[in-house]
């Protein structure tokens, strides 16, 4: 059964967020390092889905409709700044996957979120960065030559075909200050307990 007050809170609380990032990104606040505003904001929404997740487990559409679970993985996702709450999510996400109640192709990405986080070799290629060579490119991989088969079990296309739609919208190259900001990542992971 929906429960719909928690699904409205969901999609609002997303919307609210990918908001605020699209008003930092258009007025140029948003480049290097996460912007207070925004880190407050998402930080605020994932303390708050902690209590749903203590409440209610993983809120697939069974419990929130698709909007709202599809909210619930916008939230979690953006409260990198608790890595405590984000490594639960993803267990009590991958855990309701296998119930059909979450994403398989969510869960990688998450899982890859997390381990570029932490500094570790990702499974499934979906987290970019630049190349040396100023192409996007997986950060690092575990095992890469089982990558697209580990892919293709979650349903995510061959690694190719992301790479060439990544490419394409990123034509203009990697930006300016790369390692300015991947310095600014690395004191970031580092200040709220990645690494």
């Amino acid at each position: 059964m929906v429960i719909l007050t928690l699904r409205i809170e969901l999609v609002e609380r997303a919307r609210a967020a990918r908001d605020l990032h699209a008003s930092l990104v258009k007025s140029g606040q948003w480049g290097i390092g996460y912007p207070a505003k925004q880190e407050e904001l998402d930080i605020a929404n994932v303390e708050w889905f902690s209590g749903i997740l203590d409440a209610h487990g993983w809120p697939g559409p069974a419990l929130v409709g698709d909007d709202g679970a599809a909210a619930a993985v916008q939230i979690l996702q953006r409260g990198t700044s608790r890595p405590g709450a984000q490594k639960r999510g993803l267990t009590l996400m991958m855990d309701a996957a296998q119930k059909g109640q979450a994403s398989l192709i969510d869960a990688a990405h998450f899982a890859d979120r997390i381990a570029v986080f932490e500094g570790k070799p990702q499974l499934f290629g979906t987290q970019l960065d630049w190349g040396a060579d100023g192409q996007l490119a997986p950060a690092p991989v575990s095992e890469p030559a089982q990558l697209d088969a580990r892919r293709a079990a979650v349903g995510l296309p061959p690694l190719d075909d992301l790479l060439v739609h990544a490419r394409e919208a990123t034509r203009s190259g990697p930006p300016a200050d790369l390692e300015a900001r991947r310095a600014a990542f690395d004191g970031w992971a580092k200040r709220v307990g990645w690494r």
